[in-house]
């Protein structure tokens, strides 16, 4: 680590506290209707569809996602190729973020979640150098916990990225988060909040970038809450991820990370490595089939079609002749 690396710098806290107040309050409520239907565990079974066949073996395969729409779905299409090939299947989606859902994969409690390959890593080993798809790729079986492992990793990829308005972009003449070194006016970022604390939060952006900002917690995930404190100026720039479709309606604009400050982040199956033997012949094709740009529309269409994660994937895994 060199002598840049090694600074931490003090990380002026906004005083804005209503809007990450309100974006927590979202969070929970969200989490107490989607996850489980009202004030019940979030890791406790749903009441989706299973079915059994001879593949499956006994045991059922529990399947976990995110606290997040586009995580939801894919989870989703993992279930259906699952009980497609005759396993059992188990949903217990919604459980929450990093922190949350690898403490129940840890504990055994989930069997296999989509996840994302340099977060996954970096949650494990802050330092890593490791950037490219390839790199991360190699470096995330050794830094997993005994007992979990990776199958193998999808082309799509759904990034961090730091989002501004472009009405910003265009009258400062920021596209690149090199530039903001140069911005006179100050920097306010938005996220989940264990972003703040994050090696590309504002830390990261002080070691990379010689950018100073202020963080408010906003706990959905880039979704409206972060987009509209982005549009009403509460905040500068947000965490919004690259394969959400409000990008490619041109409104915002996510910056250039010349410093690769953001590792590749490709779709994978984080699975109990006891089971990834029976659970790769399924969702390897998976894996080797998804695309940003599906990710892109199927996002598009839970967003503007208003369609649940269960029909969006089954569309998918139909159109991709996945389920048999």
């Amino acid at each position: 680590m060199n002598a840049r690396q090694q600074h931490r710098p003090t990380v002026r806290r906004s005083p804005l506290r209503a809007l990450a107040v309100r974006g927590a309050a979202v969070t929970t409520l969200a989490l107490a209707l989607t996850a489980c239907g009202g004030g019940e565990d979030p890791l406790a079974p749903t009441s989706a569809p299973t079915a059994t066949g001879e593949s499956g073996g006994d045991a059922p395969v529990v399947v976990g996602s995110q606290a997040y729409y586009s995580n939801e779905i894919l989870a989703e299409i993992y279930s259906q190729a699952l009980e497609a090939d005759g396993f059992e299947v188990t949903r217990q989606f919604q459980i929450g973020q990093r922190d949350v859902y690898l403490a129940a994969m840890t504990s055994g409690e989930v069997d296999v979640l989509p996840e994302y390959s340099g977060n996954l890593l970096q949650f494990y080993e802050a330092e890593t150098e490791a950037r490219s798809p390839e790199d991360v790729a190699a470096a995330l079986p050794d830094a997993l916990p005994e007992g979990l492992t990776v199958l193998e990793h999808a082309e799509a990829q759904d990034a961090d990225s730091y989002t501004v308005t472009r009405e910003f972009s265009e009258s400062n003449g920021i596209t690149s988060l090199a530039d903001l070194a140069g911005y006179d006016g100050d920097v306010t970022i938005g996220g989940n909040p264990e972003l703040e604390s994050r090696p590309y939060g504002p830390s990261g952006l002080q070691e990379l970038y010689d950018v100073t900002v202020d963080f408010v917690a906003i706990g959905d995930s880039g979704g409206p809450l972060t987009q509209d404190a982005l549009r009403d100026g509460t905040i500068t720039m947000g965490n919004v991820y690259t394969a959400d479709p409000v990008l490619a309606a041109g409104e915002l604009v996510a910056l250039e990370d010349p410093e690769s400050m953001f590792l590749a982040q490709n779709v994978l199956p984080l699975v109990a490595a006891d089971r990834a033997e029976e659970l790769a012949a399924t969702l390897d094709p998976i894996s080797a089939a998804l695309t940003t740009e599906d990710l892109v529309a199927m996002n598009a269409r839970s967003q503007g079609e208003q369609l649940d994660a269960a029909t969006i994937a089954t569309d998918w895994l139909t159109e991709e002749g996945l389920l048999g």
